[in-house]
C-alpha cells in the first residue's frame, strides 16, 4: 500500500493543539466506533504537572471512589480490517520532558511496526462557521507529499507536542502527515465543534483509506451551525463580521480568484477593521 501504509498511528492531544475540542473529539469518535486495547501508557509522574492538569476523582459503577490520573496512551485495534488500521495515540499534552515523552512513544511505534503517523489538531482562525471547515494537510516527507498531494508547512515559531512527535517519527523513518482544522474563533462559547471534527475525520479517511464511522456528527454539525446562526441573529455587529468573513472566503475559493483579487479583498478587509487579516494564524498554525 502506498502512502502511509496499513498501520497508521493517529495522534491527538487535549490542550494547546485542540481548539474547539475538534481533534480530541475525532479520536474519541474513532475509539468509540471500534474495539481497542491499550498497548502502552506513560508514567504520569514523569511528564505531568498535577497543579496544571489535576487528577480527577469519580465514582465507578460499583460505587467505589477512584482517582483518575492524567495519561497519554497508545491503543491498537482489537480486530484486523482489510483497509488501513488506525492506531490511536491520545491523552493530555505533557508539561515537561517532551523529548523523552516522544522517544517513549516512537520506540513503541517502531516495535509495533507502525507504517505511518498522522497528527491531527485544530486552531482558532478568522474563518466563517457557515462555510466548509478548511483542513490543512501537510507533510515534511517529500514522497508522502507527492503520493498524497499534500503541502509543506512554512510555519516558524512555537509548537505543541504534536509537532515534537511528528518530528521524532520522521527522524525514526516513519512517514508522517499532519491535519489541522480551522475553527472560527468567535464560536469559543459553542464547544465542542462537531463540524470541525467531521472535517478532520473526512480528511483522515481520504488520507489513509480507512473506513471511519461518523456516528451522529453530521446531525450535530448542523445543530452546532444553527446555534451560532441564532446567536448571531441577535447581534448586528457579529452578523456583519461573519458576512465579511464569508466574502473573503468566497473570494479565495472562487475559480476566477487571482493573486491580485485576493490581495484587494484582503486590503478591504483590513480597512473594515479586520485585525490581522482573514486567516489569523493560531498558536501552532502549520501554515503560517
Amino acid at each position: 500500500m502506498d502512502g502511509l501504509g496499513r498501520r497508521v498511528l493517529v495522534a491527538a492531544f487535549d490542550g494547546w493543539n485542540d481548539a474547539g475540542e475538534a481533534a480530541s473529539s475525532a479520536v474519541t469518535q474513532l475509539r468509540e466506533s471500534g474495539e481497542y486495547e491499550v498497548v502502552f501508557s506513560v508514567d504520569p509522574e514523569l511528564y505531568f504537572d498535577y497543579q496544571y492538569t489535576r487528577p480527577q476523582i469519580a465514582t465507578d459503577g460499583e460505587g467505589r471512589r477512584n482517582l483518575r490520573w492524567p495519561e497519554a496512551t497508545i491503543l491498537r485495534p482489537a480486530r484486523a480490517t482489510r483497509s488501513a488500521q488506525l492506531w490511536l495515540l491520545t491523552g493530555v499534552e505533557p508539561a515537561r520532558a517532551w523529548q523523552a515523552f516522544a522517544s517513549e512513544f516512537i520506540d513503541v511505534a517502531l516495535r509495533e511496526d507502525i507504517t505511518g503517523f498522522v497528527s491531527i489538531g485544530s486552531m482558532m482562525s478568522d474563518v466563517p462557521h457557515t462555510r466548509p471547515i478548511s483542513v490543512f494537510a501537510g507533510s515534511e516527507n517529500e514522497q508522502i507529499r507527492t503520493s498524497l498531494s499534500l503541502e509543506r508547512s512554512t510555519y516558524e515559531g512555537p509548537v505543541g507536542i504534536l509537532s515534537v512527535l511528528s518530528h521524532a517519527a520522521d527522524a525514526a523513518g516513519i512517514p508522517t502527515a499532519s491535519l489541522w482544522a480551522s475553527v472560527p474563533h468567535y464560536v469559543a462559547g459553542h464547544t465542542p465543534s462537531p463540524k470541525a471534527t467531521l472535517a478532520l475525520l473526512d480528511k483522515l479517511e481520504d488520507l489513509t483509506g480507512a473506513q471511519i464511522p461518523r456516528g451522529d456528527l453530521a446531525t450535530e454539525a448542523v445543530a452546532w451551525e444553527a446555534s451560532i446562526d441564532a446567536a448571531a441573529a441577535d447581534d448586528e455587529e457579529m452578523t456583519e463580521y461573519i458576512r465579511q468573513l464569508e466574502r473573503t472566503r468566497d473570494t479565495w475559493d472562487s475559480p476566477e480568484a487571482s493573486g491580485d483579487a485576493i490581495a484587494q479583498e484582503f486590503e478591504r478587509y483590513l480597512r473594515r477593521g479586520g485585525g490581522d487579516g482573514p486567516m489569523k494564524p493560531g498558536r501552532d498554525d502549520p501554515r503560517r
